[in-house]
């Protein structure tokens, strides 16, 4: 999958990538998640900071360029924090509001599936032809190979969230995280067991993110994840 480069060379193309496959995405959603992203797309075209990767704008300020109430602007921040599109840089304090930064690759994930709505090239372009390519050019260590995909049994968030992770990017997920298991709950914190200490590493390292996301969604109450050998 194609990332996007906020600056250098193809970055205004790139920027117009993303815009797009917002765009696509919350166009085949419902009207809820059409009027999110809307309100997200607004932000960042005329409040976003490419260069810096950095979003800073009261609550306010958001009110008044979604002309709704403020509460309605602490609502819609937050389901963009749960989302993972929103990830806070630096809280804000002593009267400063808070700096934010965007997700490129989770957006990326979360708006693949709408992508062929756009066209072929699009698809294309952005590296998302098919599944078996969409983690390959992330990371060259993948392991290559597909493990034997455990059945997500149960009703519970790891199951749940293992549901998520295989649909948005099989080959990562068949490669690191199918091996993990289940080990209960510590301090409101999903613990999960790994093969051996570099595959925990690897995965806190690089798949932190995409595992505290896809957990909160399928449990809002999870605070986060811990990975042991």
């Amino acid at each position: 999958m194609q990332g996007i480069r906020p600056v250098g060379r193809e970055a205004s193309s790139r920027k117009y990538d993303l815009l797009s496959a917002l765009m696509a995405h919350g166009l085949a959603g419902d009207k809820h998640r059409q009027r999110l992203v809307l309100r997200l797309m607004a932000l960042i075209t005329t409040r976003y900071n490419w260069q810096r990767d950095e979003l800073t704008v009261g609550q306010a300020e958001i009110a008044r360029l979604w002309s709704v109430d403020e509460r309605t602007v602490k609502r819609d921040m937050a389901r963009l924090r749960d989302l993972g599109w929103i990830v806070v840089k630096r809280p804000g304090a002593r009267g400063r509001v808070s700096v934010l930064g965007l997700a490129f690759d989770r957006i990326l994930l979360d708006t693949r599936p709408a992508w062929p709505n756009i066209g072929p090239d699009f698809v294309a372009r952005m590296g998302g032809a098919g599944p078996e390519q969409a983690g390959a050019g992330e990371d060259s260590t993948v392991i290559p190979f597909r493990r034997p995909r455990p059945a997500a049994t149960g009703s519970g968030p790891w199951a749940a969230a293992c549901a998520l992770l295989a649909a948005e990017d099989a080959p990562v997920f068949d490669a690191w995280l199918a091996p993990l298991t289940e080990a209960g709950i510590e301090g409101g914190q999903l613990v999960l067991l790994a093969p051996s200490r570099f595959h925990a590493s690897y995965v806190l390292a690089n798949l932190r993110e995409r595992l505290v996301t896809a957990l909160r969604r399928a449990d809002p109450s999870l605070a986060g994840v811990t990975v042991r050998a």
